[in-house]
């Protein structure tokens, strides 16, 4: 009895929120979708970050998301029934945590595309061991002939959205949030942190009233017509960002091909 209490409290403690507000403003509840969405946390404190599972063994986010060690989680959209997630947690408690879903990374296997250089805001991490192949990972465009989203063309993005940069709130999130917005036109000043290259042939933005990406959400993916296209590179300083900022993953296709392949 005392088991099935613990079980209980195990799996209502995951479900349950406190009164911090964490969203991607304007977006509702993404229930199952967005499993591939991990989160990035700067080991030594102060940084949050989304990001992507993109195969067993990588991820992709955003360069400025690189620190000395930074704490990759996986599976937290997890949204198995009740009954699944308990039977989960016995198979775990008598044959060994999942170790391989939270991994800490060193910078060596973090890699930032360069060019020549100049560095752009777009990384991938190479994971210490392949995580369960039954996670749901996002799909690539394809190397040859990758097109991106066209003006006015729907998009949807995700993340915990939290609305203040206390990353102390990011501890216990509730539910991954998903919005739609639709590609925009960039304005002179909507482009990734000033240390980063970018130009019209990098970056994209994208904007809908009430809709904004906030704290915790660089990195996270830019889905269009269920395929990565994009990687949120906004970086609030002291307000959510609308238009959104995001670089074009056809730039980047054949780097990240590349760099997948060089480092087995």
């Amino acid at each position: 009895m005392m088991m099935l209490s613990l079980v209980f409290v195990f799996v209502l403690a995951g479900c349950a929120s406190g009164d911090i507000e964490k969203r991607i403003v304007g977006g509702v509840s993404c229930k199952e979708d967005r499993q591939y969405h991990v989160q990035i946390d700067s080991v030594q404190g102060g940084k949050t970050c989304g990001g992507a599972l993109i195969n067993t063994r990588w991820v992709i986010t955003a360069s400025h998301c690189a620190e000395q060690m930074v704490k990759v989680k996986i599976g937290l959209n997890n949204k198995a029934p009740l009954l699944k997630q308990i039977k989960g947690f016995f198979k775990n408690l008598f044959s060994g945590s999942p170790k391989n879903l939270e991994q800490d990374i060193d910078p060596k296997q973090q890699f930032t595309f360069k060019d020549g250089e100049q560095s752009h805001d777009i990384m991938l991490i190479k994971l210490n061991e392949d995580v369960n192949p039954k996670l749901p990972t996002i799909r690539l465009p394809p190397v040859d002939g990758c097109q991106k989203p066209n003006m006015n063309d729907p998009v949807q993005i995700g993340g915990w959205g939290f609305k203040t940069a206390d990353v102390k709130m990011a501890s216990n999130p509730k539910n991954l949030k998903c919005a739609m917005t639709e590609i925009a036109a960039c304005g002179d000043n909507d482009k990734p942190d000033s240390k980063y290259f970018s130009d019209e042939t990098t970056t994209m933005c994208a904007h809908k009233p009430g809709v904004e990406s906030c704290f915790g959400d660089a990195g996270t993916a830019v889905e269009y017509n269920g395929i990565l296209h994009g990687i949120i590179v906004s970086n609030p300083v002291d307000k959510c960002a609308n238009p959104i900022v995001m670089l074009n993953i056809c730039h980047y296709r054949q780097w990240i091909a590349d760099t997948m392949r060089n480092n087995p």
